[in-house]
Order: structure tokens, then sequence, then C-alpha cells
């Protein structure tokens, strides 16, 4: 009990540190809303933890709509400053009952397998990965981020002025690669003479790419000085470092997951977000929860949300796109028709 009492203070640290944010509930032991009836649901976030106003509220948001439809209540947990403890996070949740459990980020599929293992009675969804020969009771929750991504370049080079315009990832993994892959071909199908900048805050296996905004910034900065005009941030709490860059050189930026123009809470950073790549982690977190209420939860199995489905695409909030959606209207119908065969890694 000791040791579970000092990962808690631990995650509640670190959910401090991630944000200004009010993240009580997040890390550990405290419970956010809901009541007694219905599922008692487990949420372990991505690093960063919740204010993190992309990703993981992303994922929050989508357990606040599954409680308000069903009842119940949950608990959130964090990665320690490393991300070490995973396994252990998703052990303890089920050590307390909690059932479903949903794993935020790729970066569980190393140990939601070994865990989900352990506890045979207890259904597990992980976003962004698979569940396919992971363990009979894992849920993969995946997304057609290059999709959306496409959509992105598109987006871009449409409204860029100067030709020019920038990628910063996170961390350089085959996921966020495939935002990259996306994006790019996006670009260059509108214009293939378009000048595409392209860098990586943190190399694989280093997930502080993800919750570094002041790295973001020096990136995204160095691109702007460069002569982009425009650059998205596919960076988690990163993002928010990009968004400052814009702010500072008159450019444009492109959030990512969430609607970032209605999360980001500044209105000086609100001004240069022209538009999000949307990643609906919430209504397929809302979604998974819903099956496991009504018994039809199957695990290992993916459930893939594309364009098709609605679970990828842009935000339009602050109008900045409004110009220009007949033009994203029609790429996405060429992609939901197969006309168009999105790349998911990038090249050269």
């Amino acid at each position: 009990m000791k040791l579970a009492a000092l990962a808690i203070a631990g995650s509640l640290a670190l959910a401090a540190c991630a944000s200004d944010e009010d993240t009580s509930g997040s890390g550990g032991s405290a419970s956010s809303g809901g009541s007694e009836d219905g599922p008692k649901i487990g949420l372990a976030y991505d690093t960063g933890g919740r204010g993190d106003k992309s990703f993981n509220d992303s994922a929050y948001a989508g357990v606040e709509a599954a409680i308000e439809a069903n009842g119940g209540s949950v608990q959130e947990v964090s990665p320690n400053s490393d991300a070490s403890d995973r396994a252990d996070l998703l052990t303890q949740l089920a050590d307390q009952g909690f059932n479903p459990i949903i794993a935020v980020g790729f970066a569980y599929g190393d140990v939601i397998g070994d865990v989900a293992q352990q506890y045979p009675d207890v259904d597990f969804a992980i976003v962004d990965s698979t569940g396919v020969d992971v363990a009979d009771n894992v849920t993969g929750l995946q997304f057609a981020a290059n999709q959306g991504s496409f959509l992105g370049g598109v987006a871009a080079a449409t409204k860029s002025e100067t030709g020019h315009v920038g990628f910063v990832g996170g961390v350089e993994t085959p996921l966020i690669q495939a935002f990259e892959a996306g994006f790019v071909a996006g670009a260059q199908t509108v214009n293939p003479q378009i000048i595409i900048d392209r860098q990586y805050i943190s190399p694989a296996g280093d997930f502080s790419g993800f919750n570094d905004p002041a790295r973001g910034q020096i990136v995204a900065q160095g691109m702007f000085d460069a002569g982009a005009d425009i650059v998205y941030a596919a960076a988690g709490g990163s993002g928010i470092g990009v968004f400052q860059a814009a702010a500072a050189s008159g450019g444009r930026a492109i959030g990512v997951d969430s609607d970032q123009y209605e999360t980001v809470g500044d209105a000086s950073l609100q001004a240069v977000i022209m538009t999000s790549v949307l990643k609906r982690v919430d209504n397929a977190v809302e979604a998974y929860i819903g099956t496991f209420v009504d018994g039809s939860v199957e695990g290992g199995t993916d459930v893939v949300n594309d364009l098709s489905t609605e679970g990828v695409g842009l935000s339009y909030s602050g109008g900045f796109i409004d110009d220009i959606q007949s033009t994203i209207d029609d790429y996405t119908q060429q992609i939901v028709d197969g006309e168009i065969t999105v790349p998911e890694t990038p090249t050269d």
C-alpha cells in the first residue's frame, strides 16, 4: 500500500507539472464525477496527462460523455516522468476493480498484453494501437490519422501565401510518421512544387517530445524564420510551442487531435490556429464504453475510425478555412470513394 501511495503521489505531481489547467482527479486515486451506478472506468493517460489540450483531453471528453449517458465513474492515472510505470498503472487500476480500463496512446502497446492476460475478466482498450494477437480482452481503437492529415495538407497548401509550410512531429514513431505522410501527400497534391519542412522534437523511444512546448517553439520558429507561413503540429502538448511561434512570426498553425481553437484557452494563440486535424478519440472512447455497458465488447480486435466513419477530419472553428470547405469536401469524397489512397509512411 505504501508503494501504491508513492506511485499515486508521483502521478499527481506529474499531472500538476504538465499543465496549468485544473487537473484534479488526474493521476492516482482521485475519481471524477459520475455516480456509483454504471461502470467503474480506469483511464490511463499518455505522457502529459489531462490538460494537454489535445490527445489526452479528447479521451477524457469521451469518458465524460459516456458517464453522462450510462452513469458510472472514472479514475485517472498518468505516467511518471520517464513513463516507465505504464504497466504498473494498468495493474493498479485492475487491482482496484476498475473495468473497463482504457490506455491512451500506442506506448502502452508494449505492456498492455501482459497485464490484460493477468486479468482475463477485465476489458481493456488501447488508443492508437492494436488489440489483434495481444490478448482476448484487449480492443484496439485506431484512427486513419494519415487521412485527416492529408486534408490538413490540402488546407495548408491551399491557404499558404509563400508556398512553404512545415510539419512538427512530437516523437519520430511510425504512428506520427503517418501524420507526416498524409500531410505531405495532401500538400503536394494541391501544389507539387510546395516546400515542406519536416522535423521531430525527439527521436523514437524518447516520449518527451509530446510534452515539451519550449522545444516545439524552437523547432517551429526555425521553420517560420526559413519562410514557412503555416506549420502543422502533430506533437501533443508540445503543440502549444508551435502556436506560440506562429503568433510571434505572424504565421498560422494547424492543431491536432482535438479542436485546439476551442481548447487552447489563449486568445492570442487561438487567433493563429487555422484548423485542427481531428482524431475523434472522444467518439471512439465513448462508443467503446457503450459496447462495454451493453455487453457487446469484442476483445482481440481493432475498431478503425476513418473519414468514412467521420472518425477523422478537419475543424472549422474560427472560420479560417470556411472559404475552402468545398475543396476539403471534394478531397474527402475522393478518399472515401477510393480514388485517392493516402500513404501511411513518409517519403524523402
